[in-house]
């Protein structure tokens, strides 16, 4: 049954092409393959010149997959889910490739029938040097979805990644949008007006034997990481060798080169051959505020481990590397400090200043799974972080919190393994896929990306000064279950070579790419 777009593109208003497009696609799980239906939607501008920049807006991706029996498991559970989507770029004999990623906040998994997720995010810009129509079209999707433990279940079960291509073949597929770069946009070139994608034809799902390509950024290649790889060079986002003149960049993709933002310090004192560096930052929501607060851009310094090759009773063959790491600001393990805002008593408004302390080991596990040709690569981050207040005002007037208000006990998240890994520590999880050693997307150690979890924050106490107890009040404001956390490691700094790969350290040997926080 053909499946046509929902909405066809079409230009709604001057300036803007607005896309809402339904196609067919096939799904790999564990259990086989399954049929699959994604919607797209994104706004573009309907028409560009040469050198200007093509940013696509709003952009929602929708993966409805059936009732399959690999989901029974997730029946009546949350989950936190992520899509990467592999956009191919077409102008004239030019090609190109982009990742656009999207994450969605813990849904439910319906008792019965399909499971719908809901993604979005910020993707790449482009931009081309030539005239001509610069088309875009739906590739090869990774869906991951990352179970939260429920309390009191025995048990969580274990995360999903799934793979999905396009029902279709290549030359039949139809295109999310058409811009025109041209003339009538200053450049004295014949232009052509926006396109509307066609319903497409209806022929039968296509059961490819292989995944899809997932470009978008360098692999690291270093000898000795976790992956086997170096760490990537910055990166266009386009095949080395094509589309010379046609760019895709990612503005918040951990190896973008562009002017430096500021950043606190971060350096290494005694570094060794396997020292690394990398700025963090990212957004925590707080379920109470019903709003999000941003963490800062922070310093890690983290000493990677000796991979070590295993092969698992059930014949799997996995790279696992162990590596430990500590935050570092004006010689402290914790975050710059932060602010956060929101209302005591539900109506008034309040501001604290915050840092996150770090109170145990920080490490990180990383272990890829290697199978031909995609090596799938999953890394826990655990920390034991206590939130500490330093400042609070209300309307404007300082309360007195004392020297030492701070969460009771660490940050909480739920834990895939609380026997090896028990007591209270915060979990991030970061998902990444590598081609055949060439391309990767999602987390890398070494390249950086996503990491997701999420967090209880627990109940205050010693705050209050001259008597006075806020231990009540911010615990009814801030403290509770249930908060999403999204961070972005940056492409680290391997500060003990002796010569840093270019784009990756500062002269000082600190950490080049500083990432921006990404809901």
């Amino acid at each position: 049954m053909a499946l046509a777009p929902l909405l066809p593109a079409a230009a709604v208003a001057v300036g803007t092409l607005k896309v809402d497009t339904k196609l067919p696609y096939v799904c790999t799980l564990p259990s086989g393959q399954q049929p699959a239906t994604v919607r797209i939607t994104a706004t573009f501008p309907d028409r560009a010149a040469p050198g200007e920049e093509i940013r696509p807006t709003d952009v929602t991706t929708t993966v409805k997959l059936p009732a399959a029996p690999d989901l029974t498991t997730y029946r009546g559970s949350t989950v936190r889910a992520e899509t990467r989507l592999t956009v191919d770029v077409a102008q004239n004999e030019q090609r190109a490739q982009a990742t656009w990623s999207g994450t969605a906040q813990s849904l439910a998994v319906p008792a019965e029938g399909p499971l719908v997720v809901i993604t979005t995010g910020d993707v790449p810009t482009l931009k081309t040097d030539a005239p001509g129509d610069l088309t875009l079209t739906a590739g090869g999707l990774v869906l991951d979805l990352a179970p939260s433990a429920d309390a009191g279940a025995p048990s969580t079960p274990a995360s999903l990644s799934v793979t999905c291509v396009p029902g279709q073949d290549a030359e039949g597929r139809t295109p999310l949008a058409t811009v025109p770069v041209g003339a009538d946009t200053g450049t004295g070139e014949p232009s052509t007006p926006p396109t509307s994608p066609s319903a497409p034809s209806a022929p039968s799902p296509h059961l490819p034997s292989s995944g899809p390509s997932s470009p978008g950024r360098t692999a690291p290649a270093r000898p000795g990481t976790a992956d086997g790889h170096a760490p990537k060079s910055p990166r266009t986002g386009q095949p080395a060798g094509r589309g010379r003149g046609l760019t895709v960049t990612d503005d918040n993709a951990p190896g973008t080169p562009a002017s430096r933002p500021a950043a606190p310090p971060c350096v290494t004192e005694q570094p060794t051959p396997t020292s690394l560096s990398a700025y963090i930052t990212g957004y925590s929501n707080v379920r109470k505020l019903n709003g999000a607060n941003i963490i800062p851009v922070s310093c890690v310094l983290i000493e990677q481990g000796q991979p070590e090759f295993v092969i698992r009773p059930d014949g799997s063959m996995h790279l696992l590397t162990p590596s430990t790491g500590k935050l570092s600001y004006q010689g402290r393990k914790q975050t710059p400090p932060f602010h956060a805002t929101f209302l005591t008593f539900g109506f008034a408004p309040a501001t604290a200043t915050m840092v996150l302390e770090q109170t145990g080991p920080l490490t990180v596990d990383s272990d890829v799974l290697l199978v031909f040709p995609d090596n799938l690569s999953d890394t826990y981050i655990r920390a034991r972080f206590v939130l500490r207040v330093l400042d609070v005002r209300v309307n404007g007037t300082r309360l007195d919190v004392g020297p030492s208000c701070r969460t009771e006990k660490p940050l909480t998240s739920p834990e895939p393994d609380p026997v090896k890994y028990p007591g209270d520590h915060l979990v991030l999880l970061g998902k990444g896929q590598l081609i055949n050693g060439t391309d990767a997307t999602g987390y890398l150690l070494t390249g950086g990306g996503p990491l997701t979890g999420e967090v209880t924050i627990p109940a205050f106490k010693g705050c209050g000064a001259g008597g006075e107890n806020l231990d009540r009040l911010l615990t009814a404001s801030i403290s509770g279950p249930g908060n999403y956390i999204k961070q972005i490691q940056g492409q680290t700094c391997a500060v003990g070579v002796e010569v840093p790969t270019e784009g990756q350290c500062t002269e000082d040997r600190q950490p080049y790419v500083v990432p921006r926080p990404e809901r």
